[in-house]
């Protein structure tokens, strides 16, 4: 009998190791052969999008978590742009479920209102204000959307050059009733944008409407997720944002340069989304989340995207968005004031109302408010 245990004894030390590298080897093997099967082929991003580092900011506040409020806790969902009307005092946004909301908003936020008001029936994103009172929206599964002052929902176009868009995404009107706005991708629906991010190549399109002649223009293609878009005060040019290459250009709308696209802001402190121009000379450009190190990692190496995408696909894929927020930006372009906390993700919209910025987010349940005097942006030197 004892012959017989200690003849077993080197099987036992044998077999432990091998069962732990067979175990051990499972994973890496099956998360190989998925790599190689899988389609997505992410490209290498422009080489200017891959040295940069954050432009200075004369001022920020980077703790914004400590002074923010909370607005429509329980009756908003996602509630992804923020759009002022100052004649009736309330703020338009656009909800993950459908519906179009209209928040009156008090000194208190406890006596905020929230009110339904018309549902699209798709995903409302970007927000804005037509000429006849009619609201305009870039909704992200139906298209150009009009809905007048009766809650009447129009479509007014979903395609250009035979391109149907895929996101629509951030939307303004011009003083002549030209709407601006931009298909974020037109390869990568809404629910999938993500991977339009990743994979690094030139989807998005910056678009125009004309209502008088019910006529799409595409302006500019081959945008790296062409997101926020904004009127120049003067009418002369819109500028929109660029999300993973971290830049807002301009482009020329009239004049001897209509056209003509220029820089705007490069190298942000975060990676945009909408941009707002609050009628004091400032634009206040969302970032849902600061630059990180495994951010500048993925942007680098194609292979990092394509892990991340596979992750992304499958629900597993761990949030590293932190340090999202706002920042404020003259008219020509220079930064301001940078506010942002490392506790917030993905900040989306930011417009500044009275003494108040008001932040909408694509997950958030509510908009967050920030007393812009309470807790101001402090010199950085």
């Amino acid at each position: 009998m004892s012959d017989s245990v200690s003849a077993s004894l080197p099987k036992r030390k044998t077999s432990w190791p091998f069962t732990f590298v067979i175990t051990a080897l499972i994973p890496v093997v099956a998360a190989t052969i998925l790599y190689q099967l899988d389609s997505f082929d992410p490209a290498p991003m422009p080489p200017e999008a891959l040295t940069r580092h954050a432009i200075a900011v004369p001022a920020r506040n980077n703790r914004m978590l400590k002074g923010l409020e909370l607005v429509g806790v329980g009756d908003l969902k996602g509630p992804e742009d923020v759009a002022y009307e100052p004649k009736s005092g309330v703020i338009y946004t656009g909800c993950a479920d459908g519906w179009i909301k209209r928040v009156t908003v008090n000194d208190s936020v406890s006596h905020s209102v929230v009110e339904k008001w018309v549902n699209t029936g798709g995903r409302p994103l970007g927000i804005a204000f037509g000429r006849n009172n009619e609201v305009i929206v870039a909704d992200g599964v139906k298209g150009l959307l009009k809905v007048t002052t009766e809650g009447t929902v129009e479509l007014l176009t979903d395609e250009a050059e035979g391109q149907k868009f895929r996101t629509t995404d951030a939307v303004d009107v011009a003083d002549n009733g030209i709407i601006y706005f931009s298909d974020a991708s037109y390869k990568y629906s809404l629910s999938e944008c993500a991977l339009d991010i990743l994979e690094g190549k030139p989807h998005g399109r910056l678009l125009s409407y004309d209502p008088a002649t019910k006529s799409t223009k595409v302006l500019l293609q081959n945008l790296y997720f062409a997101n926020g878009v904004a009127v120049s005060p003067d009418q002369n040019y819109v500028i929109f944002c660029e999300t993973p290459v971290r830049r807002c250009r301009k482009y020329h709308i009239q004049g001897k340069e209509e056209g003509r696209v220029d820089e705007f802001i490069d190298n942000l402190p975060g990676i945009p989304d909408n941009i707002r121009y609050d009628g004091e000379g400032h634009y206040w450009i969302a970032m849902f989340s600061g630059p990180s190190h495994s951010w500048d990692l993925a942007a680098r190496y194609p292979f990092i995207r394509k892990v991340i995408a596979i992750m992304e696909k499958y629900r597993v894929r761990p949030r590293i968005e932190k340090n999202s927020g706002i920042l404020a930006v003259d008219l020509a372009g220079k930064p301001t004031a940078h506010y942002y906390d490392p506790g917030l993700s993905f900040l989306t919209s930011g417009i500044k109302i009275g003494d108040h910025l008001y932040c909408g987010s694509i997950v958030l349940p509510y908009i967050t408010r920030l007393n812009l005097k309470e807790h101001p942006a402090r010199a950085t030197t």
